[in-house]
């Protein structure tokens, strides 16, 4: 399964753009991401299957196993690629959130948007390698 991270903004040469990559390049899984301007452009048209992951402040608060079954559990089911939209600083409207298969919190604060895309490639690392049965996550 492709992991798709369909950013707003682009972070250029940046502490959080060095942070995205290095964890993005320990994804053993298929993985791009494609960076939008803040206001307008269009979506890349989706693998079929997919599903869609809206970053949200709003959203669901997953712990990483939970968030490593789920991910498994779409692999699993066939799901070609999961795509993770990151909105620009004025989040996600009604119509996209109403739409999206999940919508996914990084916890109760709010997160830069450049910042919550480097939380994001960790935590699709950390998942990954929990469903490797890597030895470095520790379930508490």
């Amino acid at each position: 399964m492709q992991l798709h991270v369909i950013a707003r903004g682009k972070i250029g040469r940046s502490p959080e753009s060095d942070l995205y990559e290095r964890y993005a390049k320990r994804l053993a899984w298929p993985h791009r991401l494609t960076e939008l301007p803040d206001v307008g452009g269009i979506l890349p048209p989706p693998l079929k299957p997919h599903r869609e992951v809206l970053l949200d402040e709003r959203g669901k608060v997953l712990s990483s196993e939970h968030f490593a079954q789920l991910l498994g559990k779409w692999r699993d089911q066939g799901v070609r690629e999961t795509r993770f939209l990151i909105g620009a600083a004025g989040g996600h409207g009604a119509a996209a959130r109403d739409s999206a298969d999940l919508l996914l919190g990084l916890g109760a604060m709010t997160w830069p948007h450049m910042l919550a895309r480097a939380m994001l490639a960790e935590q699709l690392w950390r998942a990954t390698s929990i469903l490797a049965g890597h030895p470095y996550h520790r379930s508490g």
